[in-house]
């Protein structure tokens, strides 16, 4: 089924239009971005439980987009009155402000040309297979307790077994005086995690997750996601310490798109090449990378939680080609930083929810696939490890440096595994010699998007990341 766009947004679309009408006679461009999402958010365990409507893209409001003389503003607002021309008073009064106090104060602000405004009409309602608004959350939550119990019975040592699941429809609209946009779809994510302690009585943890484009129905991966749970623990429970030191490395896709979103994902989000906080800008056009290293990000790259058809600027979507077979060819950018830079805007211009600023945010973040099998590249490493389990990463767009926390690492001696665990895995490096060393790239790819990301601690919104599995050389501790 087609996921339907929201009623509530097609219901105000003419008050909507008279409001850019109306502002549009006293700035030079006027935008608006309405959103009506709503979800579902589980936690079940067997000490506690946590159902409710609302999740971290679950919304409904506007946010109108003005700008005159080179400077921009912006107003939310979630309520829409009756009268237009006395709200568009309302709304003028504090735009007018905030370029008063611009001025009066003397805050040096960007001159930023007037966005483009091409004609441009766009309806989009992505199939899906249930809406999360319709789900009986009384029989999903009576699964998701027998999935926990049965998580507890089967994983070695469990104390208890977590699953968490969200579902969003999310409706957006973007209205200029030439552009009407409309787009509708639903992602789904969950994952199950169990915890227990070793015989040091440290509590170790195992936990398999499961993300796409779709509705509640993806839920039942679930099932299989449990199932892999017993060995990951049994994994945890007799993982050693990790002797630190260089060592070749094969990355799990899941690994694999920790490192393309830490290492090429912040570093090329353009607004900090405005500000002058990235050292990719100097790279362009320069080799950062083997020529087994090509690098896509957009909406467009994969079929996830964030494949939308239009940005929360009014920009389509794309797939764009960062890295080409080691160089470094361009980055991503929302549209004011497109504008400041001279560039296209390619389509990553997000925002945290209608009331929060937007910015370059990534989206897929992928790397292509290469010609190897797993085989291949396990026989090929003399002595490293086979990581796997994402936990956390962060980057240092400034001076590249990268850090990821990484679940384990499968020892690899001569060619073949020696079933041998550590854990944690602490992985470092600076990016270009990280992704200088690729020698190895399987042929298959997944694309994972549970979790979501924050710029600079904040600002969180979904993204999702992969690869195939690569070969390279890292410090690990």
């Amino acid at each position: 089924m087609k996921a339907p766009f929201s009623q509530y947004l097609e219901g105000i679309v003419p008050k909507l239009r008279k409001l850019v009408d109306i502002l549009s006679q006293s700035f030079d461009y006027v935008s608006i971005l309405s959103t009506d999402s709503v979800g579902f958010q589980i936690h079940i365990s067997q000490r506690s439980k946590s159902v409710s409507g609302t999740n971290m893209t679950t919304e409904r409001g506007s946010v109108v987009r003005v700008c005159r003389g080179g400077q921009y503003s912006e107003y939310a607002f979630s309520l829409l009155p009756d009268s237009m021309e006395e709200f568009a008073g309302q709304i003028q009064h504090q735009l007018e402000a905030q370029f008063a106090i611009l001025k009066l104060t003397g805050t040096r602000a960007y001159d930023t040309p007037v966005l483009p405004d091409e004609p441009l009409e766009l309806f989009v309602e992505k199939e899906t297979g249930r809406l999360p608004e319709q789900e009986d959350m009384k029989a999903l939550v009576e699964r998701f307790l027998k999935l926990s119990q049965r998580g507890v019975s089967i994983v070695p040592r469990a104390l208890d077994c977590l699953v968490n699941a969200s579902s969003t429809h999310i409706s957006k609209l973007f209205l200029t005086k030439n552009r009407f946009l409309r787009q509708s779809y639903v992602y789904t994510e969950g994952a199950c995690a169990a915890f227990g302690p070793n015989d040091a009585g440290e509590i170790k943890f195992a936990n398999e997750g499961i993300s796409g484009c779709g509705g509640p129905e993806l839920l039942e991966g679930l099932n299989a996601a449990l199932e892999k749970l017993p060995k990951r623990m049994e994994e945890m429970l007799s993982a050693e310490k990790i002797v630190p030191g260089e060592y070749e490395i094969i990355t799990d896709p899941g690994i694999s798109g920790l490192i393309a979103h830490e290492a090429f994902g912040h570093g090329v989000e353009m607004d900090m090449f405005v500000k002058k906080r990235a050292l990719g800008a100097d790279y362009i056009g320069k080799r950062v990378g083997s020529e087994l290293c090509t690098m896509h990000e957009g909406a467009l790259c994969a079929n996830s939680v964030t494949a939308y058809a239009f940005d929360d600027e009014g920009t389509l979507a794309g797939d764009v080609t960062e890295i080409d077979h080691g160089i470094l060819k361009t980055g991503i950018c929302d549209a004011l930083a497109a504008l400041r830079l001279g560039i296209a805007p390619t389509g990553n211009g997000k925002r945290q929810n209608f009331a929060h600023k937007v910015y370059t945010r990534m989206t897929n973040t992928v790397f292509d696939s290469g010609s190897s099998t797993l085989e291949e590249m396990i026989a090929s490493v003399k002595h490293g490890y086979l990581l796997s389990g994402t936990q956390s990463g962060m980057e240092d767009p400034k001076h590249w440096g990268i850090q990821c926390i990484i679940s384990r690492g499968y020892e690899i001696k001569d060619g073949a595994l020696t079933g041998k665990v550590v854990s944690p895995v602490i992985m470092t490096g600076y990016v270009p010699d990280l992704l200088g060393g690729i020698c190895m790239a399987s042929t298959d790819r997944e694309v994972h998007g549970n979790g979501a990301c924050g710029k600079g601690y904040k600002e969180f919104v979904k993204v999702a990341d992969g690869g195939p599995y690569l070969k390279t050389k890292a410090r690990l501790g």
